[in-house]
């Protein structure tokens, strides 16, 4: 399978994070391909873009100022699959990226690469966090998954989507 390409801007608004490629994904060229995973009518239902995009559109996220990339580049089933060497090599990786392009707010995809990235072992869920990352704000969104238990509506998890509009409102 091929590497899923960073989608990266310089300085842009926000700057998704999730941890891994699904298969799906790798296997189609392009990121939050799985067709149960509402991240690209998320963006749009919370006004985080003007128009509603798919998968196949992914590279037009830097046209709205936003950017998109991953923790670990492996695609895996799931990211229990990757080792602790991959998250420890991804985060160093992800750190130089968030240096060299600036994004204004890095909006982690899921608590539980926040939690790895930053070394957290427990604490709040989703939500703006006190941590920045070379000048970048931090929020943390639920991991859009139809599998994500804590939160399994897409109304549960549009108003997180929205709230980090606000949120990147005010830089």
């Amino acid at each position: 399978m091929a590497k899923l390409r960073d989608i990266l801007k310089p300085r842009p608004r926000i700057l998704f994070v999730g941890i891994n490629p699904s298969l799906r994904s790798a296997q189609m060229g392009h990121h939050f391909a799985s067709p149960g995973n509402p991240f690209w009518r998320l963006l749009y239902a919370a006004q985080l873009l003007p128009e509603e995009l798919t998968c196949d559109d992914d590279a037009r996220l830097v046209e709205f100022d936003l950017a998109l990339t991953n923790l670990c580049p492996r695609p895996t089933r799931s990211a229990a699959e990757l080792s602790t060497a991959e998250m420890i090599a991804g985060r160093e990786a992800l750190a130089r990226k968030i240096r060299r392009v600036r994004p204004l707010v890095v909006a982690f995809v899921g608590v539980s690469i926040y939690r790895r990235f930053f070394g957290v072992a427990q604490g709040d869920g989703a939500g703006p966090k006190v941590e920045q990352i070379f000048g970048a704000r931090v929020f943390v969104l639920p991991n859009p998954s139809g599998l994500n238990a804590s939160y399994p509506g897409f109304k549960d998890k549009l108003i997180w989507f929205e709230r980090l509009r606000r949120f990147a409102e005010f830089d």
